[in-house]
């Protein structure tokens, strides 16, 4: 009983001082436990294939961005801690889109582009946003929002980040994907 509470209590704490976000009421979902926030490293698994709308027009596969290293940043609108990671992943999207490094935000507002479009504008998102839902986050484990999945050229995920997100955590996830890419294109030859 003592540590149900105090598993209770970490999240009450995490989630009140921003560090991850529940889902709504409307959107029932599962909170990160203490080991999950932050976590980066993970066992390397497929991504799940998803073909979703892009915000301002087109779609975009997960299939057609094979051969880059991919940052899929799952969040939604009503997640005070999915706000705080805009100016990181701006930077890191700025920084790297040039050398072939793909930067996606997936809304999973249930009210979609509606909901979405005038919020990514009055914050001044510049990486593209993708129009998805909970049920591909949770496709891909995510045990709420934010969550931010590296893929790497392969189409296989290697790291997941959960919570806020630093600067540093994607750059280490970025070297981890491309030292990943050689040692396998280097078996495959």
């Amino acid at each position: 009983m003592a540590a149900r509470f105090a598993t209770l209590a970490l999240l009450a704490a995490l989630v009140s001082s921003g560090a991850a976000c529940s889902r709504s009421d409307s959107d029932a979902g599962i909170d990160p436990t203490e080991e999950e926030v932050g976590a980066s490293s993970i066992e390397v698994f497929d991504a799940p294939e998803f073909f979703l709308p892009k915000l301002g027009g087109g779609e975009i596969a997960l299939a057609d961005l094979r051969g880059r290293v991919v940052v899929l940043d799952f969040w939604a609108t009503w997640c005070g801690p999915c706000e705080e990671s805009i100016p990181v992943l701006n930077a890191f999207f700025d920084a790297h889109r040039a050398s072939g490094v793909e930067v996606y935000g997936i809304a999973t507002d249930a009210d979609g582009a509606e909901v979405v479009a005038p919020w990514v504008a009055e914050r001044e998102i510049r990486y593209p946003i993708l129009i998805g839902d909970y049920e591909l986050a949770q496709r891909y484990g995510a045990p709420g929002l934010p969550v931010s999945f590296v893929v790497a050229p392969d189409g296989r995920v290697i790291d997941r980040h959960i919570g806020f997100i630093e600067i540093e955590d994607l750059e280490q996830s970025l070297a981890r994907a491309r030292s990943y890419w050689r040692a396998v294109s280097s078996q495959r030859l």
